[in-house]
């Protein structure tokens, strides 16, 4: 390994571009990832409020190695949606649950008709 004053007085291209420093430590930010107080601001609620979203598994969520919550980018999405149904609608989060549950559920039974090639005309009885 050359030092500076070994290939005089600095570092060449090719080690500048592979040095590494291990005690500087970079975290890149994640363009998936909002923090707490960016999905707080994105959907206008407390972050107490997203907390308890997330405690009562109404919206997903990650911890770092410090217990930080991380959110995917589509939670300000998930959040509007309990708080349409919540304000909207007056459910209790127990309904909003089996609400956003259900949706899903017919949303999975959608594409799988889609992929299936069927087109559901044939026979809709509770129309």
């Amino acid at each position: 390994m050359t030092s500076p004053s070994q290939s005089g007085g600095g570092w060449s291209d090719e080690r500048r571009a592979d040095a590494r420093y291990s005690l500087v430590i970079v975290r890149r930010a994640d363009s998936d990832r909002l923090s707490l107080d960016e999905v707080s601001y994105r959907s206008g609620l407390h972050p107490q409020v997203i907390r308890q979203l997330v405690a009562l598994s109404l919206v997903e969520a990650g911890r770092d190695e410090s217990g930080r919550l991380w959110f995917d980018s589509s939670a300000p999405a998930a959040i509007a949606r309990a708080q349409r149904l919540r304000t909207g609608l007056g459910l209790n989060y127990a309904g909003i649950g089996l609400v956003l549950d259900l949706l899903d559920r017919i949303e999975q039974l959608e594409a799988a008709l889609r992929r299936s090639g069927h087109t559901g005309k044939e026979h809709t009885p509770w129309t």
